[in-house]
């Protein structure tokens, strides 16, 4: 037993200053500000009391907007989706799966710069317009590229949790509702849906918070005119050089994200009672 806990002692090194001393730091940088002399701080709610300014509200209530229509849209591509692969055997499963993950495993800089090159006034979709004979169409620092940059983006994180909770429902109790006299739709809201609801919950929280937090998404395909919290963040740490106001932004967007997914897990066990 102790030398299990030996071998656990790199682990807790590596978890104490890449994990937990960052966020000692952010917490303090949150409810301080530099005094005058040199190497001072005093303690201060001002960090926080200035996020409740209608500029910056007006920046969460977007990520909300987008947030909510990206989760939206994924789940209603990702729900048939993955009712689709679940009909194959596990072989060919595995492979479609695999095939659902191949995006991810390319940078999420270089599939955004390629999107902005598809996009692009002079890109290869109106590219392709003009030679149908079609006037082009602007695309790019939109509400709809942002939108699409998140879904195509994030769109695996909804697939992966629907397939999981799918492929583990027992068939039994699909063939049981048919031979009770229930129809395809009775079967699928009956059965098949609350069975599959831990896996859309998860692939829900994923991809909304993801969505919410990103920054090079919005900054890249909408110009720098769409400013999200990630934006916002990124900017007070790199731009601004306010590490305590973004340190205060980084801890009400982990406090958000936790009551998040504190009322999932409470839809969830309500749905399992």
């Amino acid at each position: 037993m102790k030398q299990f806990r030996r071998l656990a002692i790199p682990y807790c090194v590596w978890g104490i200053f890449l994990i937990l001393l960052p966020l000692l730091m952010i917490a303090f940088y949150a409810v301080t500000k530099e005094g005058n002399a040199v190497m001072t701080w005093y303690f201060t709610g001002e960090n926080f009391a200035k996020f409740l300014e209608a500029t910056y509200l007006s920046v969460i209530l977007k990520s909300f907007r987008l947030g909510l229509a990206c989760t939206l849209i994924c789940l209603l591509i990702a729900y048939p989706l993955a009712m689709i692969i679940i009909k194959f055997d596990e072989k060919w499963q595995t492979f479609l799966i695999m095939l659902v993950t191949i995006p991810e495993w390319i940078n999420l800089l270089l599939r955004t710069y390629a999107w902005m090159n598809l996009l692009a006034d002079n890109g290869i979709i109106n590219q392709m317009l003009q030679a149908l004979g079609l006037s082009p169409i602007t695309m790019m620092y939109t509400d709809f590229s942002v939108i699409l940059g998140l879904v195509c983006n994030f769109l695996p994180f909804m697939i992966i949790p629907i397939h999981t909770s799918l492929s583990k429902m027992d068939k039994s109790l699909i063939e049981a509702a048919h031979d009770l006299g229930a129809n395809e739709f009775q079967t699928f809201t009956k059965v098949i849906w609350k069975l599959s609801i831990p896996g859309v919950l998860n692939g829900i929280m994923m991809v909304f918070l993801l969505s919410i937090s990103t920054f090079v998404i919005p900054k890249l395909l909408g110009g720098g005119q769409y400013m999200l919290i990630g934006n916002l963040i990124e900017s007070q740490f790199i731009s601004v050089g306010d590490w305590n106001f973004g340190s205060a932004i980084s801890l009400i967007l982990a406090a958000i994200i936790l009551l998040f997914m504190h009322w999932m897990k409470k839809i969830d066990k309500d749905e399992k009672e």
